[in-house]
């Protein structure tokens, strides 16, 4: 018996090669503009303490409480969803390739393009490490760390402590690495698929998308760099 839809536009929207383009390219935006505001509140950690731990506190508090998790929940969906079609796609694609046409298309892809799906599982494996990692705090000594001087949970210190790991900042620069590449090929082909893509501007979208994939490596990487660097340290102790 063929279930029924809940929402027919949607499902009709996702069952068609061009509905899930759009659902890839509109859940793109929304990954990257997360990454940018993500990256972002990561760099206050060079402001010191007091910076970080009152962006962090202003995050967990916001809409009373709910804001941070309709967030959380609206970003996991978002990579789900992106994640999900964009496997489909390739799949569909590879399916309904010529074996003959393998290779020259392989050939005339991107480094980037070729290894999406890989790097998209990778990023995913990344993803649940970091949550279990930063949010969860499987590792003990980040669950239980004392508050700040004002009472608020400690998450300048939980930075600090969680890439004091060689594993764990390796870890983190490879995948933010392929995350980065992943980038690189999937801004542009934002702009391709809601239609924005011409011959003229084909260049200069493909320098946005490197330059701003660049900028959100660089963003990311520093703050573990830093720590494992000696750079940034714990705060004295009162």
């Amino acid at each position: 018996m063929k279930k029924s839809c809940c929402c027919p536009s949607v499902c009709a929207l996702w069952n068609t090669s061009i509905g899930k383009k759009i659902i890839v390219a509109v859940t793109g935006i929304l990954l990257v503009g997360f990454l940018i505001g993500h990256a972002s509140g990561n760099l206050l950690l060079f402001l010191g303490q007091e910076a970080l731990n009152s962006y962090a506190e202003f995050l967990h508090h916001m809409v009373h409480g709910v804001g941070i998790w309709i967030a959380r929940v609206g970003i996991l969906l978002a990579f789900v969803l992106h994640l999900v079609a964009t496997v489909q796609l390739t799949v569909a694609n590879r399916a309904a390739r010529p074996l003959e046409y393998e290779k020259p298309a392989t050939v005339q892809a991107s480094r980037s393009s070729r290894i999406m799906i890989w790097s998209g599982f990778t990023i995913l494996a990344f993803v649940i490490y970091h949550l279990l990692h930063y949010t969860v705090k499987i590792q003990a000594n980040l669950a239980n760390l004392p508050p700040d001087a004002e009472g608020r949970f400690d998450v300048y210190s939980m930075v600090i402590i969680g890439f004091s790991s060689w594993p764990a900042t390796i870890f983190y620069l490879i995948a933010v690495s392929l995350l980065c590449s992943h980038l690189s090929h999937g801004i542009a082909s934002i702009f391709q698929t809601l239609g924005l893509r011409t011959k003229r501007n084909a260049g200069l979208i493909q320098m946005v998308g490197r330059t701003l994939a660049f900028l959100i490596w660089a963003a990311f990487v520093v703050v573990p760099l830093s720590v494992i660097s000696g750079l940034v340290h714990l705060p004295a102790a009162s």
